[in-house]
């Protein structure tokens, strides 16, 4: 498949910068097979049936982005010079890979402040990103980066406005545990645990799974064949607490809907043969149309960016042309997109379980 398959006009102004309050304010695009219906996420009690499992992705996003300064001697006295950064995952040594600009200007070895008593040291460069030494570790760390740092905002919102106070809510689900990740889950963003409960009274049952999402989430796919793409890898984690629950709903045939893709591809990735195995570590998998779905039945997520992913893992799970025909509808009644943008569940015409 070619990557204009995938393409669309968005209307600059349906890009959200802020999201919809209270978060189950947000509208809601229902697509059952070929039918469409347009709600709000408050009504997904009514959407959801006794039986069903929503699985939650429970990653917590640090505050990924600092302002520093890096300060030299010159023939004219000190000079200041701002760097900004975004880290990215640390390693196991302790130290952190971090996109930092401009990294050409800054030499191994120089140090940027953040604030008074953190700055981090530059000790390599590696194929366009930092690795980055701190001078915390552990809780003081976590204390330093919550104080310095700001909620690392998609590109296409940072581009429209800087990050503030707000966005640490905003950008953060009311079930977030695990920190790691510096894009949030982002359609788990719409639940608050008023929804939550509600959907619990009705006999819907949930579990938790953890991938911390990257910022090469946000990458474009620069070959025009798709199936030349190289995914970005993302580490995750299924419980067997977790893998049990779901194949127990699975075995007494409840449907299997995780929220956002995040999730998705994470019990993807830890499938066998139509189980769920509880499983630790890095994932690339790459879901596109032709892929068969092992334990997914249904799909909560945003709407996504053309020629992304996201947009083929939604295709390979609606089909092509009726995913085209859900973002013409979403387009024609203003449904608002992206990250702080409006919902939508899937439910692709049922297939035979493996």
């Amino acid at each position: 498949m070619k990557l204009s398959d995938f393409d669309f006009e968005l209307p600059e102004d349906l890009i959200a910068t802020r999201p919809a309050r209270p978060r189950t304010s947000a509208r809601l695009l229902v697509a059952d097979g070929a039918l469409t219906r347009d709600l709000s996420v408050v009504d997904l009690p009514a959407v959801l049936r006794k039986g069903d499992r929503l699985v939650l992705n429970d990653t917590k996003v640090i505050p990924a982005r600092l302002f520093g300064l890096r300060h030299r001697d010159s023939a004219q006295g000190p000079v200041a010079a701002k760097i900004e950064v975004t880290l990215l995952e640390p390693r196991s040594s302790g130290d952190w890979m971090a996109l930092l600009k401009p990294l050409k200007k800054l030499k191994i070895g120089e140090e940027v402040v953040f604030s008074d008593g953190f700055c981090a040291r530059l000790i390599d460069k590696l194929e366009g990103t930092a690795i980055l030494r701190f001078n915390l570790t552990g809780d003081d760390f976590d204390a330093a980066l919550t104080a310095a740092g700001a909620m690392p905002l998609p590109p296409y919102i940072a581009a429209k406005r800087p990050a503030d106070e707000k966005d640490k809510e905003d950008y953060q689900t009311v079930f977030a545990r695990h920190k790691g990740a510096v894009a949030a889950p982002t359609a788990s963003l719409h639940f608050d645990d008023e929804l939550l409960a509600k959907i619990a009274a009705i006999g819907v049952d949930f579990s938790h799974v953890t991938l911390h999402v990257g910022a090469g989430t946000f990458l474009p796919v620069k070959v025009d064949d798709v199936s030349q793409h190289k995914m970005h890898s993302e580490w995750g984690r299924v419980s067997q607490q977790a893998a049990d629950e779901i194949n127990r709903t699975r075995q007494n045939g409840g449907r299997i809907i995780p929220v956002g893709t995040t999730a998705l591809r994470l019990i993807e990735s830890a499938a066998v043969d139509g189980c769920l195995q509880a499983w630790q570590g890095s994932t690339d998998i790459f879901i596109r149309p032709g892929y068969e779905f092992e334990i997914t039945d249904a799909l909560m997520t945003n709407f996504h960016l053309p020629k992304s992913t996201l947009m083929m893992l939604v295709s390979a799970l609606m089909g092509t042309k009726r995913v085209r025909e859900i973002y013409n509808h979403a387009i024609e009644n203003r449904y608002r997109f992206f990250s702080y943008g409006d919902a939508s569940i899937l439910f692709p015409i049922a297939k035979k379980r493996r």
